[in-house]
């Protein structure tokens, strides 16, 4: 992921304030520090100070292909210099408006020997002067631009920027991204149905078509080798209930195996799937033993989701770019008695995120769905918690977030992923706002607070974002 960074100041300046230019150049190379980090390039302009400056930075960035500028207001800069590098950019720009510390040393200042010193030690705090002026003119050239505002001395500041830098960097992740489709929605549920056109023009997403076909194939020519060394997987990844037979671990262990040949196939990062067939078919038998395999490639970052909810396995690839997860879930009940929701799903689960062990036990039905076989038991790890859906109203994609806590207590023991969650607006509210809102009935929930960093990628996406918790 690249981002592109200058620096802005009034060349007149530099000959009226002795040292002024090379303590701007200073706080630079800091924020530099801040910004570069192993999996992101940043395209340094350095300080731009005139004209002919700005449209070489301009082309710089543009000619490098960067996803997001940050604009580093060290002084006073005239409007006239800025705007030719955002506008040859084309990418959103950050506007950082950070002071060198929390206050100027007033003392300090007015006891210098003259009013040149005096007025070069206020220039170099004189970030916000530029701020208005930039989102003025930002505004009625519609450039797509946000302000952090703070002090280098604050970590906090540091820890939004890295907020921005995590959301530049899940934007780029969804745009590289390839999702496979395999098999058809589970019928009749039209909130699930969704524009696959849509998705990839809003988050660049590469959607693959599936066959199969193409499954059994590879999962016909497993062998003994592959097959042994996924029953040992299994056996370490998940609590194996006494319960499943060796029948039914080695059908599981015979799809995992080509479910992850069919991902490195086609270079899969993420994949919704549903398939029926008639009973007995081959079809059926493969698609009645993917649970397991499918818990597996969403621990590793390759989120899966049933029923075919394209738009939810969005939801989960954007917690694991964040780092957060991402377990595919719907609402199960409402416990009034405590004011907490329960949240699961059948399937696939995110073992990553489980409290405690996860269990892989057998089903003598898959509600709702033809056959019978092996699934995942298991809770969110308890604590704090995020709720993502991708939502599609009216031709656009926009996006519904929540923040909660998965807390202790009884959950059903089914069979699925299951875990209690409260809110602070509570059950009732908590409920109304969230279905208003417009989501499928399915949401990706991921441990940690992160609606902040996923409200920064709206941004960067250019889409609405809906927080009903805030």
């Amino acid at each position: 992921m690249k981002i592109g960074f200058f620096s802005i100041g009034l060349a007149t300046y530099w000959g009226q304030y002795e040292g002024l230019l090379d303590r701007l150049n200073g706080y630079h190379s800091d924020i530099a520090r801040h910004l570069t980090q192993p999996d992101v390039e940043v395209v340094d302009a350095g300080m731009v100070d005139d004209p002919q400056k700005s449209h070489s930075a301009g082309l710089l960035f543009r000619s490098r292909d960067v996803q997001l500028i940050c604009l580093h207001v060290s002084t006073y800069a005239l409007s006239s210099t800025v705007l030719p590098v955002v506008q040859h950019a084309g990418c959103p720009v950050l506007v950082l408006n950070l002071q060198p510390s929390a206050a100027i040393d007033y003392d300090y200042l007015n006891s210098l020997p003259d009013r040149v010193q005096m007025t070069g030690e206020w220039l170099a705090h004189c970030q916000a002067c530029t701020v208005p002026e930039l989102a003025c003119v930002f505004s009625r050239a519609n450039i797509c631009y946000d302000i952090l505002t703070g002090h280098m001395q604050d970590p906090t500041v540091w820890d939004e920027l890295q907020e921005w830098i995590d959301a530049a960097k899940a934007v780029e992740g969804m745009r590289n991204n390839r999702m496979g489709i395999l098999g058809h929605y589970y019928g009749g549920m039209l909130d699930v149905y969704t524009d696959t056109t849509l998705q990839s023009s809003t988050f660049g997403t590469h959607i693959e078509q599936l066959e199969m076909c193409e499954l059994k194939a590879l999962r016909d020519a497993v062998t003994d080798d592959e097959l042994a060394q996924k029953i040992e997987e299994f056996r370490t990844t998940f609590n194996v209930d006494a319960e499943c037979s060796p029948a039914e671990l080695e059908r599981a262990a015979r799809t995992s195996v080509a479910l992850d040949l069919l991902v490195e196939k086609h270079q899969l990062g993420s994949m919704a799937y549903y398939y029926e067939g008639q009973p007995g078919n081959d079809y059926e038998d493969i698609v009645t033993s993917m649970i397991a395999g499918n818990t597996l490639l969403t621990g590793k970052g390759i989120p899966t989701a049933g029923e075919c909810e394209v738009k939810n396995v969005q939801a989960m690839k954007i917690m694991a770019l964040l780092g957060a997860g991402g377990s595919f879930s719907e609402p199960y009940a409402m416990d009034f008695s405590d004011d907490v929701m329960l949240w699961g799903h059948d399937g696939p689960g995110h073992f990553r995120l489980a409290e405690g062990g996860i269990s892989l036990v057998p089903l003598p039905v898959f509600h709702g769905k033809p056959g019978q076989g092996l699934s995942i038991q298991m809770s969110v790890r308890q604590g704090p918690v995020t709720l993502l859906s991708v939502c599609e109203n009216e031709g656009r994609v926009h996006l519904l977030v929540a923040e909660g806590e998965s807390v202790p207590g009884k959950t059903l023991h089914i069979g699925n992923t299951n875990s209690r969650y409260c809110f602070p607006i509570g059950v009732r509210e908590f409920i109304a706002r969230w279905s208003k809102a417009g989501p499928s009935h399915h949401c990706a929930i991921g441990v940690g607070h992160i609606a902040s960093r996923i409200e920064k990628l709206a941004f960067l996406l250019g889409i609405k974002i809906i927080n009903v918790t805030k």
